[in-house]
């Protein structure tokens, strides 16, 4: 469906529940990589798609992962062991879609970026140390492997900034190499109905045997944007008001966009700039792995029903631990499942159902 230009869609499936997932599948079978709490799952299915199972090397959001999605396959491990595996099941070298989300961090704009490509590093939940940068070609590897017909490949936008490009020429190239024709986009949040600025790139591999062309895809998309009034709710979570985050935030003005905005200003040191400040008119940042997000008004972190909402997680979704810090980390380590839905249905309206027969 083609945008006017100057029409915007107004959007409402941001709140949802798991009662919502269509009736009817389209029969597109999907397996998910770095599949994480499983926001591209519920993309995937949100789209009518069947998302068969997972790879996740995380213990904990594992059995969050299991918990809510009940995958038919689910392997809980290194990808790097996943495809070192001979044994998999057949409906594996079947697949329509491969989704995979490779972890970031080594490429984010808040992140030490060039300092920490090819250095090992260790996740607070104790599994074996690991370089990021590379994981990307790792997951190639299992786009090789599987050879499924249609590749979805997610991660942020730092990775086509600066001196990251060329990791981006090589994606490419090792795409060309294992036989997919590629491209990639930006997508923002905001624009897509999703009440968050998440900014991420999408890749997109088509085998070469497939007849789907991604030069015919609009990847453009153009919804109202969503403001936190629009989707606050909850209990907010009181800053300590002998702090020295809650001292700068007494010092904020209009246009102070975090603590190290105000930090800046008042004692020209910099840091405190990952502590946003929004106001009811204000669309969310992006939600991280820790609670960074301060609602000025109140004084107080954004709740964690907030959080859930600007990450349109569904309102049934079982966390296993409510704690705020679980809450967070679930979803700031996710994928938004709207982002995956409107991009699955954009493929669908250009032909990605007749080229999969």
């Amino acid at each position: 469906m083609q945008i006017g230009m100057f029409e915007k869609q107004k959007s409402n499936d941001w709140r949802w529940s798991f009662k919502d997932y269509p009736k009817e599948k389209n029969g597109l079978k999907v397996f998910s990589c770095f599949a994480c709490g499983g926001g591209s799952t519920m993309g995937y299915k949100l789209a009518g798609c069947e998302v068969i199972g997972c790879c996740e090397i995380d213990i904990k959001m594992n059995d969050v992962y299991v918990k809510n999605h009940n995958p038919k396959y689910n392997f809980k491990m290194d990808i790097r062991d996943f495809n070192k595996l001979d044994n998999l099941p057949k409906e594996l070298y079947e697949l329509d879609i491969l989704d995979g989300s490779p972890p970031c961090t080594t490429f984010s704009m808040a992140g030490a970026r060039e300092e920490s490509w090819g250095v090992k590093k260790k996740f607070r939940e104790g599994q074996a140390e690991q370089t990021l940068d590379d994981l990307s070609f790792v997951f190639i590897e299992t786009v090789a492997k599987l050879r499924p017909k249609v590749v979805l490949m997610e991660n942020v936008e730092g990775l086509i900034l600066g001196s990251a490009w060329k990791y981006v020429q090589k994606i490419h190239k090792r795409f060309k190499d294992i036989g997919y024709t590629v491209n990639h986009w930006l997508l923002k949040g905001e624009n897509m109905g999703v009440p968050q600025t998440r900014h991420r790139v999408f890749f997109i591999g088509v085998r070469e045997d497939i007849d789907f062309s991604l030069d015919k895809i609009d990847m453009g998309f153009d919804y109202e944007p969503i403001t936190y009034g629009e989707i606050k709710t909850g209990k907010q979570n009181p800053m300590n008001p002998t702090g020295q985050y809650y001292k700068l935030l007494l010092q904020a003005k209009p246009g102070d966009k975090s603590i190290g905005d105000v930090n800046q200003r008042v004692n020209n040191k910099i840091n405190g700039f990952q502590s946003y400040i929004i106001h009811d008119d204000s669309i969310v940042p992006t939600i991280r792995s820790k609670p960074d997000i301060i609602d000025l008004a109140a004084k107080a972190y954004i709740s964690k029903e907030s959080i859930i909402r600007a990450q349109t997680f569904p309102i049934d979704f079982n966390f296993l631990n409510n704690s705020y810090s679980n809450i967070s980390y679930v979803c700031g380590m996710s994928v938004p499942p709207i982002m995956i839905k409107r991009i699955v249905n954009r493929m669908i309206e250009n032909g990605l159902l007749e080229a999969c027969r």
